[in-house]
């Protein structure tokens, strides 16, 4: 029994024993804009990596830039990592432009794929080109940066500060050649077979990578962390906003109808946390919103269609302002702006038009739906009598003659008496 015990043991023990002696890569994959939820996710993972028993974490990446202050809680996670990190710029085509280039020159190994490019670092003012002051402190302090990072991790410091001043990118061979870079890998298993016995500075000690055999273990983001990424991107959090915008709307208009407003409410709520990470000009947001109470105000005041002409100009404008960087990543794009401003100005046009026609309609009910309308003398009027009108009997008082069963036209409607006259031969009728 007791030989039976050992055998299950040994069976169940070293299995778990091999595993956690297999060396262990993480692997992070950081693809499009940086920006706070992107830092966020490589923060908590290079925080983690140590507990996980991670060798090496290998984040690959595939960015065209993005926010400064993003960009700088990514480089402080790089550098405060308890294990080594490996930037990888893959697959072949991908980038790391502007923010992505000083993110991959902080790691303790950086690698480019063939048919890579890194540089183009130049700081761009979120607001569109600064006065010329400013621009030469942007510039200088992101020189002085970036240089700084480059001499940490013995890089070629000179082109590191070209990349900011003069916005020079270079190839994977380039890069490697001018000791920007460490290494060029055609793929992830030959940079990871290349990176084995390699001695590389974390904490003040030197690490030797023992990789071979390692075992790649990818994290992604989490649903929540997902979603957050993807409202962050300028297109939708703009229709996120006109959708809230729309959404309250309809519910104030018709209150108790719930699902508008609860839709409209989570869409707003979305938009503001996107709004908050990207460069937002408020007064577009101003514009925005005046370009729609102008075309509330249409349906409620008639102005034949000056007051729509004018939320169109406002939330084109608005819409134009919104995001001002000059980056494409952190604009809105013409197509999304065409075709939300196009939906929403045909949807009001059409409101506007349907209460322009019911203005102009005839009334139906009430006192005004009285007038013009036609009965019949139920008796003779000689000048009193009553009249059979909309199958009810009505006092009526009439200045000519009229006989029983001959047909009579509403003029004035005075508490519950009629004023009517008799409905000639031939003249034009209004509605029973």
């Amino acid at each position: 029994m007791k030989r039976l015990f050992l055998v299950l043991l040994i069976l169940v023990v070293l299995p778990l024993c091999l595993a956690a002696q297999e060396p262990q890569v993480g692997l992070l994959s950081l693809r499009g804009p940086i920006n706070p939820i992107t830092a966020s996710f490589l923060q908590e993972n290079l925080a983690a990596a140590g507990k996980r028993g991670d060798r090496l974490v290998l984040v690959e990446l595939d960015t065209p830039g993005g926010l400064d202050t993003a960009m700088r809680e990514a480089v402080q996670a790089i550098f405060a990592a308890p294990v080594p990190v490996a930037v990888y710029v893959a697959p072949a085509g991908a980038r790391a432009a502007s923010a992505g280039a000083v993110i991959g020159l902080s790691a303790d190994i950086l690698a480019m794929a063939p048919g890579t490019n890194i540089g183009a670092a130049h700081p761009v003012g979120l607001g569109g080109k600064p006065e010329p002051v400013m621009e030469a402190k942007l510039v200088n302090d992101a020189e002085a940066y970036v240089a700084g990072i480059a001499a940490r991790r013995g890089r070629n410091v000179e082109l590191a500060r070209k990349m900011v001043r003069q916005s020079i990118s270079l190839t994977a061979e380039d890069a490697l050649n001018q000791r920007v870079i460490d290494l060029v890998a055609p793929s992830r298993q030959e940079l990871l077979a290349s990176l084995e016995g390699r001695r590389v500075q974390r904490g003040g000690k030197e690490v030797v990578l023992h990789l071979a055999g390692a075992r790649v273990v990818s994290h992604e983001m989490g649903t929540r962390d997902s979603i957050l990424n993807a409202v962050s991107n300028p297109d939708v959090a703009y229709m996120l906003m006109l959708l809230g915008i729309a959404g309250l709307f309809f519910e104030l208009s018709n209150p108790g109808v719930i699902l508008p407003g609860v839709i409209g409410g989570i869409s707003l709520l979305l938009s503001f946390f996107a709004l908050q990470t990207l460069p937002v000009n408020y007064a577009g947001i101003a514009l925005i919103l005046l370009g729609i109470i102008l075309f509330i105000a249409e349906i409620k005041v008639v102005s034949y269609g000056m007051l729509a002409v004018g939320g169109v100009v406002a939330m084109v404008l608005g819409s134009l302002m919104l995001f001002p960087s000059p980056e494409p990543y952190l604009r809105l794009s013409w197509q999304v702006l065409a075709g939300t401003v196009g939906v929403t100005v045909l949807f009001f046009t059409v409101v506007v038009v349907k209460v322009i026609q019911a203005h102009r309609e005839r009334p139906i009910t009430g006192v005004e739906g009285m007038i013009g309308a036609i009965g019949v003398a139920d008796c003779d009027l000689a000048p009193e009598g009553k009249v059979m009108l909309r199958g009810e009997y009505w006092n009526a008082t009439s200045e000519e003659p009229v006989r029983q069963g001959e047909k009579v036209r509403v003029v004035a409607v005075t508490g519950l008496r009629l004023t009517v006259r008799k409905e000639e031969k031939g003249e034009v009728r209004g509605g029973a």
